[in-house]
């Protein structure tokens, strides 16, 4: 066996090119649980690009502003004027603490500066830095926290845990945790995509449409699901059939609503979903759940549209038909042409289009497929 893989067939694989920290992780995570503030104690500049996105979404992040003198002698105290502060300007109902790589370092006692603040509202405390190989490590910390504060149930906790842990390896089997550097890609020219997705269509051909987001992500990809299916509609292809991971009855209350959200905008556009594959954050299961039924019911399929986490739709459920790709990650681009999905795009800039909204929002790929369909038809009606 390769030093490079163990057991489960899982690369460890040094990855050299960027990828989240487990704190972005907790502070999502801490998003999820609906926390109001989040203060981050370390320098200000830590997490700056995800606290900003963060704070479009709702949640306010603050931090001690730990400094040279911090390092040195401390940052204790400040942690706890700065507990008592976002106390008095924000009134929290549920707080979140987290550390960093400078505190944690330097062996911050984060449980002993809340003490001493003694705020009003629960308070989720998490030891976390930046130094953890698997950014999800973060995440898990923060549930196990939650639960320390009572606002998270143990049985929630543990699933969310196994999901977690599924997410990891599927990101080491089929992601951009498989290889040691991938390059980023901006995939495939959409027009051209568009082009072809719109000839099967036209032709009558069987489609299958995934969508299997993660999180808040879903409300851009829903889009290329809208899109496909109105233009599908319109061409007179009624042969599509529809997966979705919407379950409004599973996961942290905000995924539910986002879920429930993005549902009723379908609902809206006529949009019918066949199979309900499970929650926003069951992504590393639900593909397989897709993939299961489409091997035990669409074995008569064409082509397929996955959406969101491609790579979690298992190939040996999808054979060998032309299978298209939508990510929003560009260095997942080489993992999903080596598993052989033909047409591979990606929606750029996503994640910060899908903060802070409840609708779902337009995509590139959808918009370029309603405007290669407007063309051809408007074109068909000229030369008539």
């Amino acid at each position: 066996m390769s030093s490079k893989t163990h057991a489960a067939g899982v690369s460890t694989e040094q990855i050299i090119h960027p990828r989240p920290s487990s704190i972005v992780a907790a502070l999502y995570t801490l998003r999820d649980l609906e926390t109001d503030v989040v203060i981050i104690h370390g320098p200000s500049g830590c997490c700056f690009k995800h606290s900003r996105l963060l704070e479009e979404d709702g949640i306010r992040v603050i931090t001690t502003a730990m400094d040279e003198t911090n390092f040195v002698f401390g940052g204790d105290k400040v942690l706890t004027r700065v507990i008592r502060r976002a106390v008095e300007l924000f009134d929290p109902s549920l707080l979140g603490v987290i550390g960093s790589c400078a505190s944690m370092i330097i062996g911050e006692d984060i449980h002993q500066a809340v003490n001493d603040a003694t705020p009003p509202c629960p308070v989720i405390e998490v030891e976390i830095h930046a130094g953890y190989r698997d950014n999800t490590y973060g995440a898990i910390a923060t549930l196990a926290a939650a639960v320390q504060a009572g606002v998270l149930d143990p049985g929630e906790y543990q699933r969310q845990k196994e999901l977690l842990v599924k997410a990891t390896d599927l990101e080491k089997i089929a992601g951009v945790a498989s290889k040691e550097y991938i390059s980023p890609s901006r995939g495939d020219i959409k027009y051209v995509t568009a082009r072809a997705l719109l000839e099967l269509l036209e032709h009558k051909k069987r489609g299958l449409v995934v969508l299997n987001a993660k999180k808040e992500t879903a409300y851009q990809f829903a889009d290329i699901l809208v899109a496909l299916s109105t233009v599908a509609s319109d061409i007179g292809n009624g042969y599509l059939k529809t997966f979705a991971n919407l379950d409004v009855d599973v996961g942290l209350p905000r995924l539910r609503r986002h879920a429930e959200n993005i549902l009723n905008d379908l609902t809206a556009s006529d949009v019918v979903i066949n199979h309900i594959t499970g929650g926003l954050d069951e992504y590393p299961i639900t593909g397989i759940r897709a993939g299961n039924l489409i091997e035990s019911r669409y074995g008569d399929y064409d082509f397929a549209v996955l959406l969101g986490v491609p790579h979690a739709v298992p190939m040996k459920s999808l054979g060998q038909k032309t299978i298209f790709s939508v990510t929003n990650g560009p260095r997942q681009v080489l993992p999903l042409k080596q598993l052989r999905h033909k047409h591979v795009t990606v929606e750029i800039d996503l994640h910060p289009k899908t903060l802070g909204v409840s609708h779902i929002v337009p995509s590139e790929l959808g918009d370029t497929l309603r405007a290669v369909f407007l063309e051809e038809h408007e074109g068909a009606k000229r030369a008539q």
